[in-house]
């Protein structure tokens, strides 16, 4: 009896792989086990940094707040604090926006809160 393989799902299963892999340099796009190997290392880097994202967004809107707040002679640490114990419940993305885009805004949040 013939031995049986499933040879559709397994080219199945690498097309998908070097598809993944379009536009890898060299070797990386085109032979099987190189490029199993790179997909799963940027499938494990993308998992990574998706977690990472939302911490890098913090720090940039808290230098945006921090950097408008010293403007008009604030720190960004009093200024936060100020902003809890005033009750004003804005998060840090629309701070930042505000400081960003609309000064005027932010410049009247400011004076509410000192």
């Amino acid at each position: 009896m013939p031995r049986s393989v499933n040879a559709v799902a397994s080219r199945a299963r690498r097309k998908r792989i070097i598809k993944l892999a379009k536009g890898y340099w060299g070797r990386r796009k085109n032979v099987w086990t190189i490029a199993k190997n790179a997909v799963e290392r940027g499938l494990q880097y993308a998992y990574r940094d998706r977690k990472a994202k939302k911490g890098e967004f913090r720090k940039l809107w808290i230098q945006r707040i921090n950097a408008a707040a010293r403007t008009h002679g604030l720190s960004y640490s009093e200024f936060m604090g100020k902003l809890a114990s005033s009750g004003i419940q804005l998060n840090r993305k629309v701070l930042a926006d505000l400081a960003m885009n609309n000064p005027e805004a932010f410049k009247e949040i400011l004076n509410k809160v000192a």
